[in-house]
């Protein structure tokens, strides 16, 4: 499978889960966690969601220019995702502060994301001219 295809896909999960997330937090969670834990999860489930629209960004972009920057920060941002959503998931759920420790790797995996997102789409070719016009 290409890599557009496959960031499409695994955007669009991303997206699903962080909204759900996010229901899953705002009916089922709201009597059981503090609210400390409560917006702690909350903010995993806005990062995945905000994290998995760069992921189709990615995918778009792929699909007009094929670049192994722009797959770089497609698998930076997936990992961002897991690791830093998915800590603060784990650490909201169980209460264990060790979970803490994998949610700054997970955010450099999302700023190394945007960082190279950034170089691939200034590097790719410019258009001509006659193409826009």
């Amino acid at each position: 499978m290409r890599s557009s295809p496959r960031f499409g896909l695994l955007g669009a999960l991303g997206g699903f889960l962080g909204v759900l997330a996010g229901a899953f937090a705002a009916h089922a969670l709201r009597d059981s966690l503090s609210g400390d834990r409560l917006q702690i999860f909350e903010t995993g489930a806005r990062y995945q969601v905000l994290h998995a629209l760069a992921v189709v960004g990615v995918a778009l972009a792929l699909e007009r220019t094929p670049s192994r920057v722009l797959t770089a920060s497609g698998w930076l941002f997936v990992a961002g995702q897991f690791l830093f959503s998915g800590s603060l998931y784990a650490l909201a759920l169980t209460g264990t502060t060790a979970w803490g420790a994998v949610t700054p790797v997970g955010g450099l995996c999302l700023l190394a994301g945007w960082a190279a997102l950034g170089a691939g789409l200034a590097r790719r070719p410019r258009r001509e001219l006659r193409d826009v016009i």
